[in-house]
């Protein structure tokens, strides 16, 4: 009897054990341009990641957030970044200030845009991962730039984990391209190397970590920084995660010396299997810091 008084105690208990698990709850899923007006649907910044800039993702008053803009170079994606004060449309921020296009800095170092001067954001929605980008007509003219600009769109806005593709729309009517775009459809604009860190015009000191992604030979990457008269003051390499045929990350940090501040440039290049050259050469103008 005794016994028995004892296993129905034990079922009583794991009985309310059990309801209360059944009733809890897990809880919630876990000096740029001024922001621009809310679109329809607000875009939830993606999870951090080491390959991509993210937004706060608990904004409050002042908070800010950095984002990537992809314009071009030599009729190739290039890749930078903003920042902007947060607000509840990351999304319509980050499209309208690549219609801005380059700043100056980056103008005069050869980063152009294949968007024209004319076109104007109209709307942005978002649903199911797609984003429906609504753009003044003026984008869609003709010209050998076309696949390029909307490469531009289609990497600026799928930065974010809400959205995996792009459907475009001129002046609210559906443009026929075959369905939402995706980055895979546009991946033959990106280079050989990008380099996502550090940016064009960034105050850096040592050691400097550089980071991109690369499809080169061996998957080797070969870096190097000039000081202000052009003289090497650091060379290193390093693999990328894939290469040959395939794209990988690739990160590493160099250690320079400067003794005074000033202007001087990251060049990550591959190096010819024929004569050691570099090829693919990308350059980071940048201020280096003491």
């Amino acid at each position: 009897m005794k016994r028995l008084s004892i296993l129905v105690v034990g079922f009583g208990l794991l009985g309310a054990a059990c309801g209360a698990g059944r009733a809890s709850s897990l809880g919630p899923a876990p000096s740029g341009p001024s922001p621009a007006p809310s679109p329809s649907h607000t875009v939830t910044p993606p999870p951090p990641s080491s390959s991509s800039p993210t937004p706060t993702p608990t904004p409050s008053r002042h908070q800010s957030f950095t984002y990537q803009q992809w314009f071009e170079v030599g009729g190739k994606l290039f890749v930078t970044r903003r920042t902007s004060e947060f607000n509840s449309a990351v999304g319509r921020t980050s499209l309208a200030s690549l219609i801005a296009g380059p700043s100056s800095i980056e103008a005069r170092a050869g980063v152009t845009t294949a968007i024209s001067s004319g076109t104007g954001l109209l709307g942005l929605t978002i649903s199911g991962g797609v984003a429906t980008v609504n753009l003044t007509p003026d984008f869609f003219a003709s010209g050998p730039t076309g696949a390029l600009r909307r490469a531009e769109v289609v990497y600026t806005i799928t930065q974010y984990s809400t959205v995996q593709s792009v459907a475009f729309q001129s002046a609210g009517t559906a443009v026929a391209l075959n369905g939402p775009q995706t980055r895979s459809g546009y991946d033959g604009f990106l280079p050989a190397i990008v380099v996502e860190s550090p940016t064009i015009g960034q105050r850096v000191s040592s050691p400097v970590t550089v980071s991109g992604t690369a499809d080169v030979f061996e998957a080797v990457v070969s870096l190097r920084i000039l000081d202000q008269a052009g003289n090497q003051i650091a060379a290193t390499f390093t693999n990328a995660t894939c290469g040959t045929g395939c794209r990988g990350t690739f990160s590493v940090a160099m250690a320079f010396h400067v003794d005074r501040e000033q202007s001087g440039v990251i060049e990550v290049y591959e190096s010819s299997a024929k004569d050691g050259s570099p090829v693919n050469l990308v350059r980071i103008p940048v201020i280096l810091v003491p």
